[in-house]
């Protein structure tokens, strides 16, 4: 350890004392642990986001403006059709429990439910405070389901100078190689308080590199990092000095720090295995073509990508090989070629394959927001075949669908029914489908849901509605059905009908 070195310790002991290692601050468990925690305050407890600095410098802290912060929204209610008031008597820490419970794995009705809620323009909660517990829930939630374009635009909203909200800004540009502004937050935000990993890596990032080895030194000889991060970051600052010799005790699930400093040491991890969010690190064109299909795949099936970033993927060139991704973009691409000749006997040949295949990758509704409008551009119809009916069942029009189509048998007349918000006239035999029947029979909303609504907790009850539907797909009947009529009796009519088409028509059933 050199003198400068000694020095500058020295000084951080007296100035902030011992700094214990602290867990993430969210329910995600991939959250970089970039800011210190206040000396003495256990991780989690209320405000140990506001880190004392472990640099010598004035430390100003400032309570989030909660208020404000809970108001953000990028969905205005003229788009939502959502009531400004949703929130209405709910607790703010209740509605985040609700929204953190919500599962990532439920059918495209339900998330673009959910979306909408996290991302509208809402009425605070009427006991919000200091702690902004609900918007912090909504941007975890983003998070999850990999939504990294939509939690950066609400990130863009806030100031970013709390280290509550900075913990995501941070580890969302680190995924979005994006990370130069948010290390120049950092440098200028004396609230803001890094570990000693981020404030090497956001000084090398700024081309400092003899400041980022003085704090790797120094942050070594404090024992302020771990064996694995003390090799990590020395491997950062100079991998020509370690060259041959392999990084042991590589982690599984790495933090977005330690994922992106393994990038950029020649030690990549496929993100395939790791949570949604990192997948959108693939979206780069350093990336192999495989590699990013799979990652686009995977954030669009779960509503945080567009389904054309997929499509232009799929378009890109001729797939080399067969089997898996390959086999989806062999199939697309003659579809697409049948769609040019503008012949329905070509179209109606390539179809079957096509949506064979994206039902492979549970890529169905992106399919049909896709595609089901160029089908019926070129003269094909719903009443030309079952596959096309199914297709315009999953699509925007399915209501105008139904109205116009005949149904051969009961399967056809169950669909229709519920396209026109009915339950059928036959009573059917499957639980399933009469679970979903005694939802569109209901007059009124659940027993279960009634203490909700009936105290002026609405968006809380359509929260716990999104669940049980969820839970209703994979057995649950009773929960189903309580869903669907919560839905319809609160003026969600489309979203119950389309959540009930899709569960009959994708057979999502566990």
């Amino acid at each position: 350890m050199t003198n400068v070195a000694r020095i500058f310790a020295g000084v951080i002991l007296c100035l902030v004392g011992p700094v214990s290692a602290q867990e993430p601050l969210s329910v995600i468990d991939w959250l970089s642990d970039s800011l210190n925690t206040p000396v003495g305050q256990p991780s989690g407890a209320p405000g140990s986001d506001l880190a004392i600095s472990a640099l010598p410098q004035k430390v100003t802290v400032s309570d989030i403006e909660d208020a404000s912060l809970e108001a953000v929204g990028l969905l205005p209610i003229s788009v939502t059709g959502l009531p400004k008031d949703l929130w209405g008597s709910s607790r703010a820490v209740d509605l985040a429990g609700r929204i953190q419970v919500t599962p990532v794995d439920m059918l495209p009705a339900m998330q673009k439910l959910l979306f909408t809620i996290l991302l509208a323009e809402l009425d605070p909660p009427f006991d919000s405070g200091s702690e902004g517990r609900l918007f912090l829930a909504r941007l975890d939630t983003l998070l999850d389901f990999g939504a990294l374009d939509q939690a950066q635009s609400l990130l863009d909203l806030t100031g970013q100078n709390q280290p509550a909200i900075f913990r995501r800004a941070f580890d969302v540009a680190l995924l979005m190689h994006t990370e130069d502004s948010a290390c120049e937050t950092l440098r200028v935000t004396p609230a803001l308080s890094p570990t000693f990993p981020a404030r090497i890596f956001c000084l090398a990032r700024g081309g400092d590199w003899d400041a980022a080895a003085l704090s790797l030194e120094t942050g070594r000889a404090l024992g302020f990092l771990t064996e694995y991060e003390d090799g990590l970051m020395a491997r950062f600052l100079d991998p020509d000095l370690f060259e041959g010799m392999p990084l042991a005790n590589i982690p599984l699930h790495p933090s977005p720090l330690e994922f992106r400093v393994l990038e950029a040491i020649g030690e990549p991890m496929p993100t395939s295995t790791l949570p949604r969010a990192f997948a959108y690190a693939d979206l780069n064109s350093n990336t192999g073509w495989k590699s990013q299909i799979e990652a686009v795949e995977r954030l669009v099936r779960t509503g945080a990508l567009d389904p054309n970033t997929l499509l232009g993927l799929y378009r890109e060139r001729r797939p080399a090989a067969s089997g898996g991704v390959w086999d989806r973009v062999t199939a697309i691409q003659k579809l697409d070629a049948a769609l040019a000749s503008s012949l329905k006997a070509e179209v109606a040949a390539a179809l079957p394959l096509a949506w064979s295949e994206m039902a492979r990758g549970e890529l169905e509704v992106a399919f049909t927001a896709l595609y089901f409008q160029q089908i019926l551009d070129v003269g094909l119809t719903a009443t030309d075949d079952n596959l096309i009916f199914q297709l315009g069942l999953l699509s925007k029009q399915y209501e105008d669908v139904a109205i116009d189509f005949v149904a051969q048998n009961n399967d056809q007349e169950l669909l229709v029914s519920i396209a026109k918000g009915q339950a059928g006239k036959v009573f059917s035999a499957d639980p399933m489908i009469a679970a979903i029947q005694d939802g569109f029979r209901a007059n009124n909303g659940p027993v279960r849901l009634q203490s909700l609504t009936n105290n002026n907790r609405l968006g809380e009850a359509i929260l716990r509605a999104i669940v049980l539907f969820s839970n209703g797909s994979r057995g649950d009947l009773d929960e189903l059905t309580d869903a669907i009529a919560l839905f319809r009796s609160v003026g969600l009519e489309n979203v119950a009908r389309q959540a009930a088409l899709q569960l009959l028509i994708l057979e999502r059933r566990s």
